[in-house]
């Protein structure tokens, strides 16, 4: 029937952050899977995608830190992970039509969805970090930003 809702437990490093775990998922299968495939294809932005995939973990942990020093900075880095997410779905779908059954096709599309559903999940997870600050600041300025 119905699931009970069940909050999700406090995180307390990045790496306790449901969208780092899913992001660096992602990394590995692309260096795992698709890393020896498209070099071999020769494919042009291969380089671009290795650093894009790697970057977004890297973004979500930089974010984490950075949110308690500059809140607006760590929104900031947390934006250019969604950006990331968005760059590797282009990459993909690129890589997809480009080369077709040449490459793991199941697994592009896999790829491209966790992609979508963890930029959905890095927007809600600034939208409850908005919500937080508001609620334990007792500085109006601070409550200010215009990203989320």
């Amino acid at each position: 029937m119905y699931n009970k809702f069940q909050p999700k437990k406090t995180g307390y490093s990045f790496r306790d952050l449901e969208v780092y775990q899913k992001s660096m998922e992602c990394s590995v299968l692309i260096l795992k899977d698709f890393k020896p495939a498209l070099t071999k294809l020769k494919y042009p932005y291969l380089e671009n995608m290795i650093n894009t995939c790697l970057s977004i973990p890297l973004y979500v942990g930089e974010s984490h830190g950075q949110r308690f020093g500059d809140f607006n900075l760590g929104i900031a880095t947390l934006e250019k992970a969604m950006t990331g997410c968005n760059k590797m779905v282009i990459f993909l779908e690129q890589a997809n039509g480009l080369y077709g059954i040449k490459i793991n096709i199941d697994l592009a599309e896999d790829l491209i969805k966790r992609y979508i559903e963890c930029r959905t999940k890095m927007f809600r997870l600034g939208k409850a970090w908005k919500k937080y600050r508001k609620e334990y600041s007792g500085n109006e300025d601070e409550k200010k930003f215009t990203s989320f």
